[in-house]
């Protein structure tokens, strides 16, 4: 893979270019996430033993979790250097790692997930949705079945990317701009989906757990931030469809390389076996509708009546989304021949679970900093103490809320990884915005927007080396070479364009205080 860009002395590169090397040097001086949460809980060991040494203590309104009655309460700093300190460290670290909200969501929604892509179907369905694109709407088609595979772990960016450069080729349009508008819909529209994916269980579960230093009744559910997502899904992909068309594609000019490759139809196989998964798809939504329509529905509030809320229905949420994988993957598996017993099944869901090893170890580590935090009332001393100070400066409201997607957006240029900054950043600013009146839902909305739109343009990204690799393949014989660079440069319009509108959304959905999801509100 040529780089032609970081060959250059220092002194020819663009002020952007510069910004970017700093960006990757500081990213990779950046310890493991691991390292860093072993680091955070150590510094809390000791800042907690500092402050109650000095007597720092905050007093702010609590709500009684018996009468929901506001109190003002006074909260002073507890040492983690003392005899009781140290006893809950000991006596405390495998229930704060087992109790952790994230933990069995993630887990779970993993198994139906692992076996779904296993057996083949998600990337069938990918290939199936644009290689049956019209020329007129490749675009704006390949945009939204990127958002689409964000629901799988990598299908995405090994299946749809090269995909997409392919069907543009095939159509006579530059490959690059299909790789660009695929990897813009994978990666920059992340948050993104019409359906709830691994990441919602995830963070939601993280959110959760940073609530719960203020409120310990607190929960945040997988479908927190459903009618946003769902509806921004509509927006990056008519936003996409305008970078790719108008912007990135005419820069590109007309590809003089070999316009030969074309894609590949689908196989008897894989349009069986997507036959058999849509079956399966159907029984699953007629059974589903069975338990929840009916008045006496078993997955209705058994007192309300109500689907929504607290209901055993919203409860099952990752059960139900579990199925929803599993069944028609497994489906799909054994009619294309992929499985052929089930063991594939098995596999399937054991691979997930291996792809989970290294967030198992992060939620280990991060839990038991959230524990230090949390025992220490450093959580809730630095809440009450920002939004005051927010508060006294008058920075509050929506100019606040559009702050945080753009502090989110550059902290991603230099840590990847969704749950590892959100681990975090949850336990400083959910808390602190709670003071300010905001809901845990709109924090986590405002950090997943930023979140998004710079994974393209960050080397740092665990796939960016990938997607220079593909852009690669097609080098023209006598034009510029494509490295990282070129990605870079091809890509920041989306960045810009997707940031832009996902804020001017945020803020119209914000002065209309229209709810994120089920029962999820903007305002405390």
């Amino acid at each position: 893979m040529s780089t032609a860009v970081s060959s250059l002395p220092s002194s020819k590169k663009g002020a952007l270019q510069r910004f970017l090397d700093v960006v990757e040097r500081g990213g990779n001086a950046l310890p493991h996430p691991i390292i860093m949460f072993f680091y955070f809980a150590a510094g809390t060991v000791v800042l907690s033993a500092l402050l109650n040494w000095i007597g720092v203590s905050v007093t702010y309104d609590a709500m009684d979790r018996h009468t929901g009655e506001l109190t003002a309460t006074t909260v002073g700093i507890e040492s983690l250097l003392t005899a009781d300190g140290v006893r809950f460290m000991f006596t405390n670290a495998i229930r704060a790692f087992t109790g952790h909200a994230a933990l069995g969501t993630i887990l779970v929604a993993m198994l139906g997930v692992g076996v779904a892509e296993h057996s083949g179907l998600i990337g069938a369905m990918l290939k199936r949705l644009v290689l049956a694109t019209p020329k007129s709407l490749l675009s704006p088609i390949l945009v939204f079945a990127g958002i689409m595979s964000n629901v799988a772990s990598d299908a995405g960016y090994v299946v749809l990317v090269p995909l997409g450069a392919i069907v543009f080729m095939s159509f006579g349009r530059h490959p690059l701009a299909g790789i660009a508008a695929a990897f813009a819909g994978v990666s920059g529209g992340f948050s993104a989906n019409l359906v709830i994916g691994s990441t919602d269980p995830l963070l939601g579960g993280i959110s959760t757990e940073a609530a719960r230093i203020m409120d310990p009744t607190y929960m945040v559910t997988p479908v927190a931030n459903y009618y946003f997502m769902f509806v921004s899904t509509f927006l990056i992909t008519i936003v996409g469809t305008f970078v790719t068309d108008k912007i990135v594609e005419p820069r590109l000019g007309s590809y003089g390389g070999e316009m030969g490759e074309k894609a590949k139809g689908m196989t008897p196989e894989e349009l069986a076996g997507l036959k058999r998964a849509k079956w399966a798809f159907i029984a699953l939504i007629a059974l589903l509708c069975a338990l929840i329509i009916p008045e006496a529905g078993p997955l209705r509030d058994p007192v309300s009546g109500e689907i929504l809320g607290n209901s055993p229905f919203m409860q099952s949420i990752i059960l139900i989304l579990t199925a929803m994988f599993l069944i028609p993957g497994a489906a799909y598996g054994f009619a294309s021949g992929n499985f052929d017993s089930n063991e594939g099944i098995v596999k399937g869901m054991v691979q997930s679970m291996a792809s989970m090893a290294s967030v198992l170890v992060i939620i280990f580590v991060s839990a038991q900093f959230v524990s230090y935090f949390t025992y220490s009332n450093l959580g809730i001393v630095a809440a009450v103490s920002g939004a005051e100070l927010l508060n006294g400066i008058g920075f509050t409201g929506i100019p606040l809320a559009v702050a945080m997607v753009v502090l989110s957006a550059i902290v991603n240029l230099f840590m990847g990884g969704a749950s590892s900054k959100w681990l975090i950043m949850a336990p400083v600013f959910i808390p602190m915005f709670m003071q300010l009146g905001f809901t845990p839902e709109y924090t986590q909305v405002a950090y997943r927007i930023g979140d998004s739109t710079t994974n393209i343009i960050t080397p740092l990204m665990t796939y960016f080396p990938i997607i220079a690799s593909f852009a690669a393949r097609y080098q023209e014989e006598n034009g510029p070479k494509i490295g990282m660079g070129t990605v870079i440069s091809m890509m920041m319009p989306y960045t810009f364009f997707f940031l832009g509108g996902w804020i001017v959304l945020f803020v119209i959905w914000s002065m209309l205080n229209l709810p994120l999801g089920p029962g999820a509100a903007m305002f405390m």
